[in-house]
C-alpha cells in the first residue's frame, strides 16, 4: 500500500524498527549516515537498501530537511556501497520513491540499490 511522502515520521515503521535493533537486517554496510542491508524481496541479484540514520519520511523530506552534510554523506556511501560490491564495472540503478504516486511502502526515505544483472528498462 502506497503512504503519503509528507507529513509526521512514524516511529513504528519497519525502517525504524530496524534501525532500533528490533528487527534483524542483513546489513551490508554502516556508517555515521546509513544502514544498508539486503532487500527481503529483491528485484534483482543484487538488491540493497540504503537509509539513513535520521527519521526521514521520504526523499521529498530529506531534501526539505537534512543537513548538506548528511545529502552528501547518503549519496556518497549510496556510491561506496556499489564500488564495494563490485558493480561499478557493469552498472547499477539507484531509486528512491517519494510519494502516493510513486509507489512508496515504507514511511522512511531509503535508497534501492540494484545491479548484478542487466536490468529492464527504466519505466517512463
Amino acid at each position: 500500500m502506497a503512504v503519503k511522502g509528507t507529513g509526521p515520521y512514524n516511529p513504528k515503521n519497519i525502517f525504524a524498527k530496524i534501525l532500533r535493533g528490533d528487527i534483524p537486517c542483513k546489513k551490508v554496510f554502516e556508517n555515521e549516515w546509513v544502514l544498508a542491508f539486503q532487500d527481503i524481496a529483491p528485484k534483482a541479484a543484487v538488491h540493497i537498501l540504503i537509509i539513513p540514520k535520521k527519521p526521514y519520511v521520504s526523499f521529498i523530506d530529506f531534501t526539505k530537511t537534512a543537513s548538506e552534510d548528511e545529502i552528501a554523506g547518503v549519496m556518497k556511501a549510496a556510491g561506496q556501497i556499489a564500488s564495494e560490491l563490485g558493480l561499478d564495472e557493469s552498472g547499477y540503478r539507484v531509486i528512491t520513491n517519494a510519494g502516493e504516486n510513486s509507489g512508496q511502502e515504507v514511511p522512511h526515505f531509503h535508497l534501492h540499490l540494484l545491479g548484478g544483472q542487466p536490468l529492464p528498462p527504466f519505466p517512463v
